[in-house]
Parts: structure tokens; C-alpha cells; sequence
């Protein structure tokens, strides 16, 4: 019952703000960034609670790409995944990782000081951007399948050769 409340609360400041804003609707933002788990943090900064969620998840997908532009130290499983990229597929990984990076950096003004306006200017880019880049993320995971695929292929046929 408390969570229902807690995530209630969060949606009613969160429609505030978002009419002052002209932010994105909360379930696009729950949809995309899974933001109705900040419901259990009490803030009066429901905007950077919110933006600092969304980070998490382009983080991650920072870190991801990192790994794959540079597999020195990566699991020998991303070597098989990876072998198989095209200089396209290259330029893919790398127009995603500049878009993600830029939000790194943006990330280190706001948390320099706050400032709400930019808070919300914040979250709607990365809203609005976010669908292309997880089309993005989709068509690189898809050559990871295909090259993983490929690979598992190849070492099926060489102890049945």
C-alpha cells in the first residue's frame, strides 16, 4: 500500500512539473527509464531524482559500448560477438557512444549545481533522443546475435568436420 501511495505522490508532483516544463508524459519516461522506482527516495528535487535515474540506464549502455570499442579487458565472450563487425556496423557503435558520452558531460554541469529548468530541459533531450538510440542499441545487439550465431557455427561444424 505505501508503494502505491509513494509512486501516487510521485506521479502528482511529477504532473506539476511537467505542465510547467512541457515535459514528456510519466509513463513514456516509466516506459523508456523505469523512473517509478525513484518513488521509494523522498526528495524535494523530484526532477534530479528522475534525471539521475534515466543516467543510470545510458550509463550502462556507455559502459556496454566501451567494452566493445575496446575489448582489451572484456569477456572472451565479446571477442566472439564483436569479430564480426563491418566498418558500418563500427561507425554504429561509435555514433552511439559520442551521443551517449554527450550526456555524460551534460551530467557533470547539472550536478555542479542544481538548477531546475535545466533539469527538465535535460530530461526531455534525452527523452526525445532516447528512441532513436535504443533503435540503435536494438540493430547493434542484432549484429552481436548474428555474429554470436555465426561463431557458434563455425565451432559446431569444426567437431563434426
Amino acid at each position: 500500500m505505501e508503494e502505491e501511495s509513494a509512486l501516487s505522490e510521485l506521479k502528482k508532483d511529477y504532473e506539476k512539473l511537467r505542465k510547467v516544463y512541457k515535459l514528456p508524459e510519466f509513463s513514456l519516461l516509466n516506459e523508456d527509464f523505469d523512473i517509478e522506482k525513484i518513488a521509494q527516495n523522498e526528495t524535494d528535487f523530484v526532477l534530479r531524482e528522475i534525471r539521475r535515474h534515466m543516467m543510470e540506464k545510458v550509463i550502462a549502455y556507455l559502459r556496454f559500448i566501451e567494452m566493445l570499442l575496446n575489448p582489451s579487458n572484456a569477456p572472451i565472450f565479446f571477442f566472439s560477438a564483436i569479430k564480426g563487425f563491418t566498418s558500418s556496423d563500427k561507425k554504429l557503435l561509435e555514433r552511439v557512444y559520442e551521443e551517449l558520452g554527450e550526456f555524460e558531460i551534460e551530467v557533470i554541469i547539472l550536478d555542479s549545481k542544481y538548477n531546475e529548468k535545466k533539469e527538465a530541459e535535460f530530461i526531455s533531450t534525452i527523452s526525445s533522443r532516447w528512441q532513436s538510440i535504443s533503435e540503435e542499441m536494438l540493430k547493434l545487439a542484432e549484429i552481436m546475435k548474428r555474429n554470436w550465431k555465426q561463431k557458434s557455427g563455425k565451432s559446431e561444424r569444426g567437431y563434426f568436420g
